[in-house]
């Protein structure tokens, strides 16, 4: 869920654009947006992703299934795109065409993508409430007796 739509209930194409990008890495790595991958660095799948990216070993990110048939360039085309589709910032997503460009012709292995903001969470901090804190926010969820 795009989170403009998540945080303000504002829906757009770009919404479309950021599930567009979800379901991309969920494809090419075979896992689900919302499991917990680096138990080191506190991941999902898009926190994941980008350090994958960012660190130059996309390799790591494919489905073992198809990771030695795959091709290398295609794989950072498509996380590149991915990543620049999941933007926190409406305007600094691509648009769908833009998509289709950039994934024909593989232009955007040469774009920089930001790092996604809620890709990390911490786990709960007690045991009378839940505190989860994600980026520089934090949720707390008190429980009754």
């Amino acid at each position: 869920m795009a989170p403009e739509y998540a945080m303000q209930g504002i829906f757009s194409v770009k919404s479309d654009v950021y599930s567009f990008g979800v379901l991309l890495l969920e494809i090419i790595s075979g896992k689900k947006i919302s499991t917990y991958y680096n138990h080191e660095f506190s991941l999902y799948l898009l926190g994941y992703a980008w350090k994958l990216w960012y660190e130059n070993n996309l390799i790591e990110l494919v489905e073992p299934a198809i990771r030695e048939t795959c091709s290398i360039a295609e794989v950072v085309t498509c996380v590149t795109v991915a990543l620049l589709c999941v933007q926190d910032h409406v305007n600094d997503r691509p648009t769908m065409s833009t998509v289709l460009i950039m994934l024909e012709s593989g232009t955007a292995a040469s774009m920089s993508p930001r790092q996604p903001s809620f890709a990390a969470i911490r786990g709960p901090t007690n045991t009378d409430s839940s505190t989860f804190e994600l980026a520089n926010a934090s949720i707390t969820v008190f429980t009754g007796r």
